[in-house]
């Protein structure tokens, strides 16, 4: 690993002091171990996070550590193969009925952690309770389309109507409102996932808060997890599949300084760290170095009942000002790419193999000089010279820097125009969102699953995920029609129709860059799986070699 000479003695000696507590067990106190023979020829993988869990009950869970957790610990009917497609994971067999609203799943000889079978009724608990809790995805059982799962949330049935039976112990039977061609891919999202009634009960409100209050059917098991510190997983010997997952164990510790997680990289401390901006230019030389570009996307909310927002040459004068090459090339440097539309390049094909940015180009992208066209006549078709308006942000290095730049482009291609920077903490940023508190807001959104209808669901009316009131009868028109439509080359074109509307009728809001990562890693790390949407990563095949 190729080392540098920027690290100081005195960080050099708090981390060790970091590391040496942090071995995530209340028995010993062992630093994170190194990737060598002497880890008596276990393979362990070792990894950072600027975060802890919230929670791991998956009816709650709502965040990418949790997910990633969760994922890796538990598994559901299906889960994402290496390339990213659904495979059977606890389900045997997968039978459709003739209109195929009746879906039968037989399941596998699969275990808990603590012994006990993993059954129909795990399911159907899980999937009730999710309905029960009111769960913050609960939502997505009305994308998959589950019977009476929309009736539930606008509490017109109970929880006990859902479209879910365990009809025996290895036999389960979903029913759905209609057939739904996103129902196999929407089984792999962490939501989706089976509890054990009796052990969820036992535990109380401290379920899923801690180690031992937890119970694991996938390829690994978490055994220690000490707040704010970190956690450890190890290869789950109760496992299906057990003899697919070459890893022994992954060690995760919680550093929320980027530099510091990169100088445990340099170190060999730990097998891979996600740069920040700011850390880019220092490692992009370094042979570990790679960059990946994401799923997720980043754009400018707009509040549609703005004065002048309202308008959709306004908005669209403000997308065609920002310069994205300079943005992504020149700001962030870390992976990302500009982005003209609202779904993320690289990921979705047509049945017919092209695509989906491809198929639909780009959207309201011009030239400074065309920004300025359409900002003048906007300003004299709805008789105002000068706007001011302010954008609600994180208050992260990446958004800050963001909205500097945004600053900049546009008070120089617009004139008249003025941009206020509110950089607030992102949980203050989403809580500003939602109640519609402001004029601009810099948003980012993560995909849920793998289909570009995660990009656009999002903005029919009244979606929890608008958070701009925003409205034309005719996105939720193409929504419905393409939740239902099981020619799949037909739904493609509706998809297609929906981001048209959003974006060249309506300019509703302004794609900025598809996000990217910069990475170093552990060139010995091989085979671990990144996904497009919902948990980040998959550790089942990884290996160290």
């Amino acid at each position: 690993m190729k080392k540098t000479n920027k690290i100081f003695m005195m960080l050099f000696l708090s981390l060790v002091l970091i590391l040496t507590g942090c071995n995530f067990s209340s028995d010993s106190g062992s630093e994170t171990p190194k990737n060598d023979d002497s880890e008596e020829g276990k393979k362990v993988l070792r990894l950072t996070t600027s975060s802890d869990i919230p929670t791991l009950d998956s009816t709650k869970a709502h965040d990418a550590v949790a997910f990633d957790v969760l994922y890796n610990t538990t598994e559901g009917l299906y889960r994402l193969d290496q390339e990213n497609n659904p495979e059977l994971a606890l389900a045997e067999e997968h039978n459709v009925n003739d209109d195929e609203t009746v879906h039968t799943f037989i399941l596998k000889d699969a275990e808990w952690s603590n012994g006990e079978p993993v059954t129909a009724e795990d399911f159907e608990y899980a999937w009730k309770r999710v309905m029960a809790e009111q769960g913050a995805y609960n939502y997505m059982l009305v994308t998959a389309g589950i019977k009476n799962a929309e009736a539930i949330m606008e509490e017109e049935m109970s929880v006990d109507e859902l479209g879910i039976k365990a009809i025996s112990e290895k036999e389960l039977e979903i029913t759905l409102e209609a057939p739904t061609p996103l129902f196999v891919t929407l089984m792999s999202f962490p939501t989706f996932l089976p509890q054990k009634e009796s052990f969820v009960e036992e535990k109380g409100d401290q379920y899923a808060l801690n180690a031992d209050n937890i119970l694991a059917n996938g390829p690994f098991k978490l055994t220690d997890w000490t707040q704010e510190q970190g956690w450890k997983f190890e290869k789950n010997e109760n496992y299906w599949d057990k003899d697919a997952v070459n890893l022994d164990e992954i060690s995760v510790v919680v550093i929320k300084e980027p530099s510091s997680a990169a100088n445990l990289y340099e170190t060999d401390k730990v097998d891979r760290v996600t740069l920040t901006t700011s850390l880019v230019d220092q490692y992009m030389d370094d042979e570990d170095f790679t960059q990946d570009k994401l799923g997720g996307t980043t754009f400018l909310r707009f509040n549609h009942n703005h004065e002048y927002l309202q308008h959709a040459e306004v908005r669209r004068a403000i997308s065609m000002a920002i310069n994205r090459d300079g943005l992504t090339d020149v700001i962030l440097k870390d992976g990302s790419a500009p982005l003209y539309g609202a779904v993320a390049e690289g990921y979705y094909d047509s049945p017919e193999g092209t695509d989906y940015r491809e198929l639909n180009g780009d959207f309201n992208k011009g030239t400074k000089d065309e920004a300025t066209e359409v900002w003048e006549k906007a300003k004299s078709d709805i008789g105002f010279d000068e706007l001011t308006v302010s954008i609600n942000m994180a208050d992260t290095e990446e958004m800050k820097k963001v909205g500097e730049y945004l600053q900049a482009e546009l008070e120089e291609a617009l004139p008249g125009f003025q941009l206020e920077l509110k950089s607030v903490p992102f949980a203050q940023r989403l809580e500003i969102e939602k109640a519609i508190e402001y004029d601009i807001s810099l948003s980012t959104w993560g995909p849920d699953y793998s289909d570009p209808m995660t990009y656009l669901d999002m903005w029919v009316d009244g979606s929890s995920a608008n958070r701009m009131d925003y409205q034309n009868s005719k996105i939720d028109e193409l929504v419905e029609e393409a939740r239902t439509e099981t020619d799949l080359s037909k739904r493609f074109e509706l998809l297609l129709e929906i981001e048209a509307v959003l974006l060249e009728e309506d300019a509703a809001i302004a794609p900025l860059y598809q996000r990217g990562a910069s990475v170093l890693q552990n060139p010995r790390v091989v085979d671990l799986i990144r996904h497009p949407s919902g948990a980040d990563f998959s550790y089942k095949w990884a290996d160290i070699k």
